[in-house]
């Protein structure tokens, strides 16, 4: 529950709701080289990094261009709470990775049954793609939302 804590999109949550989300949170563990999910699939879930490192890259085949490299406490896929729009990058493990995977029927089950938590999760998402966006209009570089 320490790390959860650390990272942006729970640091709001008390320690009773920190317990509620992770109950809800499904760990999953990744190979060097395994990817996390393709390009072009559909987002399902958000990723949070426990440890390890992971690699984003756009495009297909020899082609793929490396966009970032995130490490613990960063989370992806970010967008996969909201939508199902297909994923515009592909996440694969660089290291050993350990995640805490939030899948979006889950938070939608919490906001239904949980209105607070649901309210603060989705304000802390709202905050980081509002940074995203911003720094992007202002031409800095930024991991896009995958």
């Amino acid at each position: 529950m320490q790390r959860l804590q650390n990272t942006a999109l729970f640091s709001s949550l008390t320690p009773l709701e920190l317990r509620i989300v992770d109950g809800l949170l499904h760990e999953r563990h990744y190979l060097p080289g395994e990817v996390i999910f393709d390009e072009g699939e559909e987002g399902q879930a958000l990723y949070l990094i426990l440890s390890g490192r992971v690699a984003i890259a756009r495009g297909q085949g020899s082609a793929q261009q490396l966009v970032a490299e995130l490490e613990p406490g960063a989370f992806l896929g970010d967008l996969a709470l909201l939508d199902d729009s297909p994923r515009n990058a592909q996440a694969r493990a660089i290291a050993p990775c350990e995640m805490a995977v939030f899948f979006r029927a889950d938070f939608m089950g919490l906001m239904e049954t949980d209105a607070v938590i649901g309210y603060k999760i989705s304000l802390a998402l709202a905050r980081h793609i509002g940074h995203r966006l911003r720094a992007w209009m202002d031409g800095r570089s930024q991991v896009e939302a995958l």
